[in-house]
């Protein structure tokens, strides 16, 4: 009888798809689901021919570089894959595989839910209700911004990107997007393409970003670029925190220039600006794109079907190829 292939599980998983794993291979679960270091990763890694990662434990090259000689292909349990050096672990031989397309539904609500949370104040509202400090209605109390009709700029068009411009439009939101490049007409259907980010700026009542974490998108909205913006613009990051020039947004939101922020991640997750923190006028959420049980059971899956299609020798459905 073949031996089943050893499993190095980063995290601990959601237990349907801690069960499917087992059924396949011998596996080391993370039974208190800490988070590794490089060194104890490392470790951990010792005997195992695959690691099913998350976005917690990063892979430098010195980390990939170091890895048992029987380990073959690590799964991320993720979309995005800059915390892996791709190409380092391409030189090794080890092949990486990614979850795309099933995070794309319950981002893009969460997307809609930090819009709509940040144009309706509702962290402040959330907080007058649970201080019992509401104690009578008013006209004037806590008025926001009205979505519908208002423009919404997406800087990154991929699935993301598209799925929450399907949501926007029943709020009859007027949907203009900058992309690397144009999007064919049965995808871009009723948006305006801007050829540069800062004529997108310009005309976004709303900003949602939703491009991936590169070296062309770090910190892109800086304070030059946010000036770019309508005074009373509001953002929504649902993509990395590094998009994001903490220091220039939040001097932004004290001005008033930026009236609302609703953010679901920040740049050194978990650990946040403190300034956040302090403004009314922002609404935040720890990193719960994809944090729904259809989607982290459906996101594990696929991690496995890439890695029973290696181990029986068929092509990974979800392959991350090398930059070159």
């Amino acid at each position: 009888m073949t031996s089943r292939p050893r499993l190095l599980l980063g995290r601990r998983l959601p237990p349907r798809v801690e069960a499917r794993a087992s059924e396949r291979y011998a596996v080391t679960h993370n039974e208190n689901d800490h988070v590794h270091s490089e060194a104890s990763l490392i470790e951990a890694a010792e005997g195992h021919d695959a690691l099913l990662c998350c976005a917690t434990e990063p892979l430098s090259a010195n980390v990939i570089a170091k890895l048992p000689s029987s380990l073959r292909i690590i799964a991320t349990f993720s979309v995005g894959f800059e915390h892996i050096a791709i190409d380092a672990a391409h030189e090794r031989g080890i092949t990486v595989t990614n979850t795309p397309d099933v995070v794309t539904n319950a981002t893009a609500d969460v997307a809609m839910l930090c819009m709509l949370a940040a144009a309706r104040r509702g962290f402040e509202a959330d907080q007058l209700v649970r201080a019992q400090a509401w104690d009578k209605w008013s006209s004037t109390m806590l008025l926001g911004t009205h979505v519908t009709s208002k423009r919404l700029g997406i800087y990154g068009m991929g699935r993301i990107g598209r799925a929450i411009a399907q949501r926007a439009r029943g709020f009859q939101m007027d949907i203009h997007y900058y992309n690397r490049s144009r999007l064919e007409p049965d995808l871009e259907l009723d948006a305006t393409y801007h050829e540069s980010p800062e004529s997108l700026l310009k005309v976004s009542d709303f900003l949602s970003l939703n491009a991936p974490s590169s070296a062309e998108t770090h910190q892109f909205l800086n304070r030059e670029r946010l000036a770019y913006l309508p005074d009373g613009a509001i953002i929504i990051n649902t993509a990395r925190g590094n998009l994001v020039d903490d220091d220039a947004l939040i001097k932004a939101l004290r001005s008033g220039k930026i009236a609302a922020a609703g953010l679901d991640v920040y740049d050194g997750e978990p650990a946040v600006n403190p300034d956040y923190l302090e403004l009314p006028n922002t609404f935040l959420l720890p990193h719960l794109g994809s944090a729904t049980h259809e989607t982290r059971d459906e996101m594990g899956y696929m991690c496995l079907d890439n890695l029973d299609a290696f181990f029986a020798g068929h092509p990974c459905p979800n392959l991350v190829a090398p930059s070159s």
